[in-house]
């Protein structure tokens, strides 16, 4: 990566990167190598989110015009993530080819279409490779697995707990499928969860890790021992404090730079922790690996492979002035995230926990359940994460 190049090519054409560093006191020529990129403060969702606001759509950081993008997408925030035209755009063939996809297999592809980046995304990594791909979304479950029987699928892109999910329910149905690769990510994948994948008839289940802003992270090799950062990105992982780079084997957030000339991701905080490991890997890759998920630098919690914020929630709430007070609670139970908006209204409020239930599809996109309570403490934290990952 020729981080000069890179920096001065945004500092020309992206006036929002522009004032980033003018704000702290750089110029592209203070910027020549990777270790020079720790004196840009990082970047965060939060930010994001405000300088879209400020500058919409894309808080001046885009370098391209409109009409050389391909696909626009919409992240919770809401954040606008834009897709250059490039074959492949966010990196997930790399680890798709090292999960062992490839020309023979027809993949269904149980990520969202609609607005979020994953459905695309993977598509995208999917056709580079060569596979066939069933565009399945999330949801008619039935359908799903009628089309899988029928078609001969192979293979898999989406949540691990969602597969689980098929693989009963096609149980029950009386079908046998043929699924033998998994390409999973979005939620964590225990232990536990991956034999109960493997006895199900999947013999690869590898994992990988990335975000809605960047594409492709890290992935699983053979030896499922960390995620291996692709190629085209660059992975720190920083003091949540100061955003200084940590040494090897230390936790932190993970910091990313990508090597793409479009949107000017400098610098930008995931959130998640990490730990980066950077010795050769048994597969032979010399790429760095980050070693797990270690937990989030702020309060969002992602369910079913989506970030829910606490922003979000109080804004849903403040539809429904009827409700004195409210706690989101998150569940898991045999390997399936379970979302409890927990209530207390006076009585005689019909129909109220429906449309509750409406307005948060609406607005954090996932189904909840709606449950009526005589008390919630007042110090209560708004969002509350019950799960264990055993």
């Amino acid at each position: 990566m020729d981080v000069h190049a890179l920096v001065r090519h945004f500092y020309e054409r992206a006036p929002g990167f522009a004032r980033r560093l003018e704000t702290a006191g750089l110029t592209p020529d203070d910027i020549r190598t990777e270790e020079d990129l720790a004196k840009i403060p990082v970047l965060r969702k939060e930010d994001l989110v405000e300088l879209q606001a400020q500058d919409p759509p894309f808080g001046g950081l885009l370098a391209v015009p409109l009409n050389r993008l391909k696909r626009i997408f919409q992240s919770p925030g809401p954040i606008y993530d834009p897709e250059g035209l490039a074959p492949d755009y966010w990196r997930w063939s790399q680890a798709l080819k090292a999960a062992g996809f490839g020309p023979e297999d027809v993949v269904i592809n149980a990520f969202g279409y609609h607005l979020t980046p994953a459905g695309a995304m993977f598509e995208e990594g999917l056709r580079a490779v060569g596979c066939t791909v069933i565009p399945g979304g999330v949801g008619q479950q039935e359908l799903q697995i009628q089309a899988m029987h029928a078609l001969g699928v192979t293979g898999y892109v989406g949540l691990p707990s969602y597969l689980l999910a098929l693989l009963k329910k096609a149980e029950e149905m009386g079908l046998t499928l043929q699924v033998r690769k998994a390409f999973v990510t979005a939620e964590p994948l225990p232990d536990s969860l991956r034999e109960a994948l493997h006895q199900r008839g999947v013999e690869v289940v590898r994992q990988g890790y990335g975000t809605a802003e960047c594409g492709n992270l890290g992935y699983e090799c053979v030896y499922e021992d960390g995620w291996h950062v692709p190629e085209g990105v660059l992975v720190q992982i920083c003091d949540i404090n100061t955003g200084q780079p940590l040494p090897p084997g230390q936790v932190g957030e993970v910091v990313v730079t990508l090597d793409q000339k479009e949107y000017a991701l400098i610098r930008f905080g995931t959130g998640d922790l990490s730990v980066l490991n950077t010795e050769p890997c048994k597969c032979g890759r010399s790429s760095p690996r980050l070693m797990g998920w270690r937990g989030r630098v702020g309060d969002a919690v992602k369910v079913r492979g989506l970030f829910v914020h606490p922003r979000q929630l109080q804004d849903l709430m403040r539809r429904f002035p009827q409700v004195s007070r409210w706690q989101a609670v998150v569940t898991r139970e045999a390997h399936l995230d379970r979302l409890t908006l927990k209530i207390v209204v006076a009585e005689g409020e019909e129909g109220l926990e429906d449309a509750l239930k409406q307005a948060a599809r609406e607005v954090l996109k996932l189904r909840v359940e709606v449950e009526p309570v005589e008390d919630i403490p007042e110090d209560a934290k708004p969002l509350l994460d019950t799960r264990t990952w055993d």
